[in-house]
């Protein structure tokens, strides 16, 4: 990491906060090999236990990436029976589509595929872009959330499961996101730039998603984060026993993602998620350092052709090269410009760990 990121902050030794703060991540969040053991197995158990009877023990989410295929394989090893739920916001990659495929048909796994309509969703991401906020990300990622926790009670399970972890993903800029789950921010852009109402996209409201926490209701188990996940690894055993194939930097199986990674936010903000990237799996042990620098000396776009995809985001967003050009040189701006619940989410941190907490209770 680097000053691209406007908060950050050294220590005598050198150290900047977002380093530190993986560490403690690590310490508090990601227990030793042994505890880890005995926790995976009383989930499991758990897990087994409240779905006999029914078709699936737990939803998962999948996106033909590396974290989320290597969860649904590792839940397959343990004996589970997931629903892989998927939602298609109508970027995906063909390389993704058949990931998904190969992976799901090799383990004998379900999908549920949720489609969104793309007017609506054409019209949110528009909405975001022309907001010139940092975290356009936001309208895929809060429908996610939204999609597994209907299909988790749809079919009659509290559990999801995901592969979020703060091995390879423990560093990440706070200026450079924000709340995907704060709904009130999301349909603020949308009623401002997006011009058109949402009927049918996936919305969760802040205070459903808080009561079926508080009711035991839901339950997300970070599972990558009670393994030793080794990224390469993982990589090897997909390649080698579904015939997964890699698509490159992270996220990439989403060609909206890997522009928006690799062109847009650089060009905007001047922000290389790279470096986040990077810097937690050096932190991890799994990258050298000097590595690191001189991955991130080469394009973003390294195994990908920038002006290709620039050219399928502009006419599936049905946007003009001038009008691309117009959003990046707009005054950027931040979430907290817009109407937002941020200030009850950061005023109630206490209550946001517990909950945090007991969302992952089992």
């Amino acid at each position: 990491m680097d000053t691209s990121d406007p908060d950050i902050v050294f220590d005598e030794a050198g150290h900047c906060n977002h380093c530190n703060r993986w560490f403690r991540r690590m310490h508090d969040e990601v227990p030793n090999s042994d505890a880890a053991g005995a926790i995976l197995t009383r989930i499991v158990a758990r897990i087994r236990e409240e779905g006999r009877g029914r078709d699936y023990d737990c939803v998962a989410g999948v996106s033909g990436g590396v974290d989320s295929t290597f969860v649904i394989h590792q839940l397959c090893r343990l004996g589970l029976r997931p629903l892989a739920v998927h939602f298609d916001n109508g970027w995906n990659s063909e390389l993704a589509v058949d990931n998904i495929k190969k992976s799901l048909d090799h383990l004998g796994v379900h999908l549920h595929t949720e489609v969104v309509d793309w007017e609506e969703f054409r019209s949110l991401q528009l909405a975001f872009l022309k907001a010139s906020v940092p975290n356009c990300e936001i309208p895929t990622d809060h429908a996610i959330t939204a999609t597994l926790v209907k299909t988790a009670q749809r079919i009659g399970t509290r559990f999801v499961i995901n592969g979020s972890n703060v091995i390879t993903e423990g560093i990440l800029p706070l200026a450079w996101v924000y709340y995907s789950h704060d709904l009130h921010h999301l349909l603020a852009i949308q009623r401002r730039f997006g011009g058109r109402s949402l009927q049918t996209y996936p919305l969760l409201p802040l205070r459903t998603l808080t009561s079926r926490i508080i009711t035991g209701r839901y339950r997300m188990v970070n599972l990558l984060n009670y393994l030793e996940y080794d990224r390469e690894a993982a990589i090897g055993t997909l390649e080698r026993e579904a015939g997964w194939r890699n698509y490159g930097g992270k996220h990439y199986e989403s060609i909206y993602t890997r522009w928006y990674q690799g062109y847009y936010l650089p060009a905007k903000f001047g922000y290389d998620k790279r470096k986040a990237h990077f810097s937690a799996l050096v932190c991890a042990g799994q990258m050298r350092r000097d590595t690191a620098l001189e991955k991130l000396e080469q394009s973003p776009y390294e195994n990908h052709d920038v002006e290709d995809d620039t050219r399928f985001v502009l006419r599936k967003l049905e946007l003009t090269a001038a009008e691309l050009e117009e959003l990046i040189v707009a005054p950027n701006r931040r979430h907290t410009d817009y109407p937002n619940s941020g200030f009850l989410i950061d005023g109630l941190a206490g209550a946001r760990n517990f909950l945090r907490a007991r969302a992952k209770q089992v």
